[in-house]
């Protein structure tokens, strides 16, 4: 993990935490929510990522000399700066569990601080999570696309900058199965997996030669890239004279890989070569510019690919590039608080609060979210939160909380998740959703709603500010 100090943050976080510094309210209660108002890539459901980064950044929180030094001579204010000297988290946060499916409009992450370290924190908090849960979707429409054949992230080049380091993280959580990006490797302990570049193989003046050397000094995990010059004609024959040249000595080619070409053509033209040469255990993996929905036509034409290796467009989350997560004020001074808007979307939810998803009877997502005020445990009925017309009846069915303790005094009271245990809980969670909101093409919307008391609420401190 990259070592982020409290500066890590927008100037008028600082520029806000400096008044209320001087107002007499750094020990003011805040609650802000964090949630998105929109799915990415035009998709019935979102995966949350990036939540156990946040909680290792916030333990540790706080500006260093430099950070002073450089404010200092930004002409904040010297009580100020000692105040900062001493700035650590030490709120509470609430959240969903890493790896869930989440929605639009729901609070996924509560944070209950003081008000200047709950705003300090914002712009980090949005940055780690907002990338990652684009990141993490998008691995997931992929996994969906890819059934059971690996799934490797190749995309640390095509990253911007160190967004790729966290892309790693994000992709394993939806679905991926290894990543070339060695420094995530260490640190996350995710499988890495690579195979060779065409600048290898173009180095030597004979294909069969670079494939040779290559295989001898990767005995046990061997793939050749068989597109360098003609691959029906000169990769693939070399590889497979290569394959019998490691069969004689006791090992085995892992597999061939193509990056340019008709992929499903070659892949069948090169299975069927394997085969009859008796390397029916040889793998066939396959990249260059793939996506969802481009892994899906090449499975749907029967392509006899094993592994899909992914970069542009998972690592950047092509095509929508970000995810559009905001941190609002719900509580602050004893009170709550109301953000109005012309626009009703951006209408803001007052109070602290709670999320429900409602289940079936058999536990699966019966495609509704409710959120309600903190005190709730149980409500028959959910609203729309820009139509009053509209609601739902939800009466005795089952409703599971969705948002947990999971910090407390600035640190974690939860145990640490290993990454692939987030990715097992999410690949869970995600079979409990219906297909209809899976689909890539015109899915379900899934219902979020309001509890009568939280709408009311609203409604009532709406028509307070307007008069």
């Amino acid at each position: 993990m990259f070592n982020f100090t409290a500066s890590y943050t927008d100037l008028y976080q600082l520029t806000m935490a400096q008044a209320y510094f001087f107002h007499g309210q750094k020990d003011n209660i805040a609650v802000f929510d964090y949630f998105f108002r929109k799915l990415p890539f035009d998709g019935g459901y979102a995966v949350f990522a990036g939540l156990e980064d946040v909680l290792e950044i916030l333990q540790d929180f706080r500006f260093d000399k430099r950070d002073l030094e450089f404010l200092r001579e930004k002409g904040f204010q010297p009580e100020f700066l000692k105040f900062l000297e001493h700035f650590r988290f030490t709120g509470t946060i609430y959240s969903s569990q890493e790896g869930d499916v989440v929605f639009p409009v729901r609070p996924i992450l509560q944070v209950e601080a003081k008000i200047i370290e709950a705003q300090i924190v914002e712009t980090m908090i949005l940055n780690i999570l907002n990338f990652q849960t684009l990141i993490a979707t998008k691995a997931s429409r992929m996994r969906l696309a890819a059934g059971q054949n690996t799934l490797i992230d190749f995309g640390l080049r095509r990253a911007q900058g160190p967004g790729g380091y966290y892309a790693s993280r994000a992709c394993m959580i939806g679905g991926f199965n290894a990543t070339s990006n060695v420094a995530a490797g260490r640190d996350y302990n995710i499988p890495v997996s690579g195979t060779m570049a065409h600048s290898y193989i173009e180095s030597f003046d004979d294909e069969l030669e670079a494939f040779s050397h290559f295989a001898e000094g990767q005995p046990d995990g061997c793939v050749l890239l068989v597109d360098t010059y003609d691959t029906l004609n000169s990769g693939l024959p070399n590889a497979i004279l290569t394959a019998k040249m490691m069969e004689k000595k006791g090992h085995r080619l892992l597999g061939i890989r193509l990056d340019s070409g008709d992929l499903a053509y070659l892949s069948k033209k090169c299975r069927e070569m394997l085969d009859q040469s008796g390397l029916d255990y040889v793998r066939i993996a396959a990249s260059n510019q793939l996506d969802e929905h481009i892994i899906k036509s090449l499975l749907e034409q029967q392509a006899p690919i094993d592994v899909f290796g992914v970069g542009t467009s998972l690592v950047t989350g092509a095509p929508d590039a970000a995810l559009d997560g905001v941190y609002k004020l719900a509580f602050s001074g004893g009170k709550p608080r109301i953000k109005i808007s012309e626009n009703v979307k951006k209408i803001t939810l007052p109070h602290r609060k709670q999320v429900f998803r409602v289940l079936d009877n058999d536990g699966r997502f019966a495609g509704a979210d409710v959120i309600a005020l903190d005190t709730e445990t149980d409500m028959d009925i959910m609203y729309h939160p820009l139509y009053p017309d509209k609601s739902l009846a939800i009466g005795c069915k089952i409703k599971e909380p969705l948002l947990h303790k999971i910090m407390e005094g600035g640190k974690k009271s939860v145990p640490q998740s290993s990454l692939a245990d987030i990715a097992r809980y999410s690949a869970e969670r995600l079979r409990l959703l219906p297909d209809e909101f899976k689909r890539f093409n015109y899915p379900h919307v899934y219902k979020v709603g309001l509890s009568e008391k939280l709408r009311n609420e609203r409604d009532r401190l709406m028509a307070e500010y307007k008069d």
